[in-house]
């Protein structure tokens, strides 16, 4: 698996939903969830590796030994606290880049864990964050859509630099 560096369509694209969570579905997240570990990533989204499908992995634990990875297919944000955090957000898409993002503090979603089974859980912190970041994803936005409109372009004039740079390497 391969990240998608931004600018690039397909990570401005919907994401489909999974109809039936089979063994091709969680092969998809056994293999993000390497690649995410492998970039050093704490979230990662399907269309990032070029799947347009509601899949997402996080791991927000910050001891490399204890990992607690989350698989969420098809999540979906049910609520959002009134209160908002602010985390300086980087994005494997959109390497070297980061800034500030107000985000809520707390959110409660649904999603299908791998067995297929529907649950409903409750987020708060840097997890909450992830989440929606990643969420975002499958909508078609990044974190620079939450930015100001100079700031995002500054860091897209920096990401085509740094594919051009890459391409003649």
């Amino acid at each position: 698996m391969k990240i998608i560096v931004a600018p690039d369509n397909r990570l401005n694209q919907v994401s489909k939903k999974i109809d039936i969570v089979d063994n091709t579905t969680i092969s998809i997240l056994d293999q993000m969830l390497e690649c995410m570990y492998k970039n050093n990533g704490i979230g990662l989204a399907a269309p990032q590796v070029g799947i347009l499908k509601r899949l997402v992995v996080v791991d927000c634990n910050d001891k490399s030994n204890n990992k607690k990875p989350l698989k969420l297919i098809n999540p979906e944000i049910i609520k959002l606290s009134t209160e908002n955090s602010e985390f300086e957000e980087g994005c494997l898409s959109l390497p070297t880049q980061y800034a500030k993002v107000k985000r809520p503090t707390e959110i409660i979603i649904k999603f299908q864990n791998v067995k297929g089974v529907f649950c409903k859980e409750v987020f708060s912190g840097l997890e909450a964050t992830c989440i929606q970041h990643e969420i975002d994803h499958l909508d078609g936005k990044l974190f620079v859509d939450h930015i100001s409109k100079l700031k995002k372009n500054i860091i897209i004039k920096k990401l085509i630099k740094l594919k051009k740079k890459i391409k003649n390497e």
